[in-house]
C-alpha cells in the first residue's frame, strides 16, 4: 500500500460528515483529465507510513467521524481490507471513492460490512468510456456490474462524473441518464485545470453548458445536481 497523501480536514469529500481523506497510490486508468497525475503509476511518492495515518486518526478521535479512501484506484491495493478494518476499529465510518473496475473487490468489502459510503466516478457515456478512461479495449461490463451492485444494494452512495469540454458532449449525459436511471444521486463536477493534470490543454463547460447537461439527466435522475463549481 503507497500512502500517498493526507487531507486531514474536509467538508466536502464525505456528504454531511468532518472527515480527513488519504490518497492511496496507483490506478488502472489514465484519464487524460486527471488532476492526481502524480499517484497513477508505480513510481507514485510515498508520503506516510500506516503508522503515521493511525496515530493522525487517533489523536483526531472524537472530532473527525469518517475517512474517505481515494487515488488512484484503492481497490487496486492487495491490504485494502486490513486497512479498513484498523480504521474503523478507531471508529470511524469510511467513505470509498472508486472507478469501478473491480466489481468483486466493491462486493466483498460491501458484503463484510467494512464500508459506509461509496462514491462511483461514471467517466462517460459507455462508447466513449474508453477515451475518458484513457483505456483502450476497456471491458464496459466491469464497470456495469459496478454500477448494478450499487443500484441493487442496501449502501449509501452516489455517482459523479467531471465534465471535460473536448472529452464530453450532451450525448454522453443523455447516455449515463438511460444508464443510471434512477440512482440514488448524480453530481456533475466541472473540470478545473491545474499542474497536475496528465494531459494538459482541456478547459471547463461554462455554467449555461452545465445546466443543460443537468437538465438532459435530470428527467431519468431527478436526484442530479452541480458539485464543486464556483457558479
Amino acid at each position: 500500500m503507497k500512502l500517498c497523501g493526507l487531507q486531514k480536514t474536509t467538508l466536502l469529500d464525505y456528504p454531511g460528515h468532518l472527515a480527513a481523506t488519504i490518497f492511496l497510490g496507483g490506478c488502472n486508468f489514465r484519464c487524460p483529465f486527471c488532476h492526481n497525475s502524480e499517484l497513477l503509476g508505480p513510481d507514485a511518492r510515498e508520503e506516510y507510513s500506516e503508522e503515521d495515518i493511525l496515530q493522525f486518526l487517533k489523536r483526531r478521535a472524537g472530532i473527525l467521524e469518517g475517512v474517505c479512501i481515494t487515488g488512484g484506484e484503492p481497490t487496486l491495493t492487495h491490504d485494502l481490507e486490513p486497512f479498513i478494518r484498523k480504521i474503523r476499529g478507531l471508529g470511524y465510518l469510511v467513505k470509498l471513492d472508486t472507478n469501478g473496475f473491480q466489481p468483486e473487490v466493491l462486493k466483498d468489502l460491501i458484503s463484510k460490512g467494512l464500508l459506509d459510503y461509496i462514491a462511483m466516478d461514471i467517466k462517460s457515456g459507455r462508447d466513449n468510456y474508453q477515451q475518458a478512461a484513457g483505456v483502450p479495449g476497456l471491458q464496459i461490463n466491469h464497470i456495469e456490474e459496478s454500477v448494478s451492485l450499487l443500484m441493487n444494494g442496501t449502501l449509501p452512495y452516489e455517482f459523479r462524473t467531471t465534465a471535460v469540454k473536448g472529452i464530453h458532449t450532451a450525448e454522453d449525459f443523455m447516455d449515463i441518464g438511460k444508464w443510471i436511471a434512477g440512482c440514488s444521486h448524480y453530481y456533475i463536477q466541472n473540470y478545473v485545470d491545474s499542474d497536475q493534470v496528465l494531459c494538459p490543454g482541456y478547459s471547463s463547460f461554462t455554467k449555461e453548458e452545465l445546466m443543460e447537461f443537468v437538465n438532459i439527466v435530470s428527467p431519468y435522475i431527478p436526484q442530479t445536481a452541480l458539485r464543486g463549481t464556483d457558479y
